[in-house]
């Protein structure tokens, strides 16, 4: 094993042919299978376009590039992921780096903000590969962007810098799967060729044996070797990286619907539910689902008045009502909290003014200044379907713009469950500031009567599950 500071650490890039292809989980089950192996790894996604988000030292850095530093056996921190942008509608991202956001990049076109960070990204690589023996890159989209690359700063350009062997995977059951492989290598510069080391093709269904010619014939045509096939593994455990889930869970039990409102966030925070016993989880965007649900949760949202606006048009407010009229349970989370009180008041011009639900006799204020914590939240006072959390403590994180008091004129009653006013109920209404809730064992055997595989166990089915597939020996040789 390379010793830290002796020399830099070698590098290894996941890319993908499309977003979605996997390079995520790749990247999370390399992580665990080289810090098992002894290693000291770490993570490292230059700029991350995505709602989900962990509270670190130092402010926020992308879900994914949390989970992968806890793969690798790595305290998170924000040079894994110095760029992340978290869109808040089709034109306009809120821009943060190294953990803190900063109006001003959010400012500049996209071109030149790549050039202006494009140093930062360097340091920080630069720093971690000082830091450590192995550093896993993960690139972003695809490399063959032929219409940015002379702004990337997180794919094969990155790659060239850091002389990064690279691995290109591709979700074959999309379709055209060799043709995104064959698209990619030729569309990059003749340098950037020479960094992919292999193909890997996953999501595969069926008989490996039919693929065949192909992997021959693209690496006739490439020089570039399919070190493996990633069957389609859906139980894998990790949170999906990109937009909701693509088909949440089926089968009989308690119905949850989570409202997939356009700006939602943080979704990644409800993916034990796809696994738990008992539960059917669901995507509800219509009010005919809602109906069809027996609890439903209104996730946090990147820009609440905006989701709301949606909600309505959506025909779901007069849904969400009935549903509580008719005693069913109801959870809210950060920006759904937000959502369940009434005025949202915005002096600053962060994220906009609106009138919420008036479920809740709260009233809401953006501040232009973000909060970012960390901690243990105790229930206290609990009642209804939800006692069955009085007196249990989770652990979680709040991340937000909007501070939150009582409405003394408001019409709604409602109790603090949580300290600070960060928990609220009323009758079946549960309304937190804390994001978490589902990722404690404690609480999903309150509530529900089992537990779902630990982080840990995830992590270490994902290296089982790259060893059996792409082999030991492949894998070893690509950081030889």
């Amino acid at each position: 094993m390379v010793s830290p500071g002796t020399r830099p650490a070698r590098t290894l890039m996941v890319a993908g042919t499309t977003s979605g292809a996997g390079k995520s989980l790749l990247t999370t089950a390399l992580a665990r299978y080289y810090a098992r192996a002894g290693l000291k790894v770490a993570p490292f996604k230059a700029q991350n376009m995505s709602n989900n988000a962990r509270v670190v030292e130092g402010g926020e850095m992308g879900s994914a590039q949390y989970l992968q530093a806890l793969a690798a056996r790595a305290v998170p921190e924000v040079r894994m992921n110095p760029v992340l942008l978290k869109p808040e509608s089709d034109t306009a991202s809120q821009v943060v780096v190294l953990g803190q956001r900063h109006q001003a990049f959010g400012r500049l076109a996209w071109r030149e903000r790549a050039r202006a960070l494009w140093p930062l990204v360097q340091d920080c690589l630069d720093q971690l590969r000082q830091e450590n023996d192995l550093v896993i890159l993960e690139g972003a989209g695809s490399p063959a962007e032929i219409n940015l690359m002379d702004s990337d700063i997180v794919n094969l350009r990155l790659a060239e810098v850091a002389g990064a062997r690279t691995l290109l995977v591709c979700d074959i059951d999309r379709g055209g799967a060799f043709a995104h492989l064959y698209g990619t290598w030729l569309l990059v510069s003749e340098a950037q060729r020479r960094l992919i080391h292999g193909f890997v093709l996953n999501k595969f269904r069926g008989d490996a044996g039919l693929l065949a010619p192909a992997p021959e014939r693209l690496r006739e045509l490439t020089g570039v070797p399919v070190l493996g096939v990633l069957p389609m593994w859906r139980e894998h455990g990790l949170p999906e990286e990109d937009g909701v889930f693509e088909d949440g869970s089926t089968g009989a039990g308690l119905r949850i619907g989570v409202v997939a409102y356009p700006r939602i966030s943080n979704l990644d925070e409800f993916a034990p539910l796809r696994r738990m016993p008992g539960v059917a989880l669901a995507w509800v965007r219509t009010a005919a689902g809602l109906s069809a649900c027996d609890l439903v949760i209104l996730p946090g949202s990147k820009h609440v008045p905006a989701d709301l606006a949606w909600l309505r048009a959506q025909g779901l407010e007069p849904a969400l009502r009935s549903h509580v009229a008719a005693g069913r349970p109801l959870l809210a989370v950060c920006g759904g909290l937000q959502m369940l009180g009434g005025a949202l008041r915005d002096p600053d011009g962060v994220e906009g003014e609106g009138q919420g639900l008036g479920l809740l006799p709260l009233l809401t204020e953006y501040e232009s200044q973000k909060r970012y914590r960390r901690g243990r939240y105790a229930f206290q006072g609990l009642s209804g379907y939800w006692s069955a959390l009085s007196g249990v403590d989770f652990e979680g994180y709040e991340i937000r713009h909007g501070r939150t008091h009582r409405d003394p004129a408001g019409a709604a009653d409602a109790t603090e469950v949580l300290a600070d006013g960060l928990g609220w109920q009323s009758g079946p209404v549960l309304a937190l500031y804390a994001h978490g809730l589902f990722e404690n064992a404690g609480v999903l055997r309150a509530l529900f009567g089992h537990a779902v595989p630990t982080l840990e166990e995830t992590f270490e089915g994902l290296a089982d599950f790259v060893a059996e597939h792409l082999g030991r020996d492949t894998l070893d040789s690509l950081i030889r």
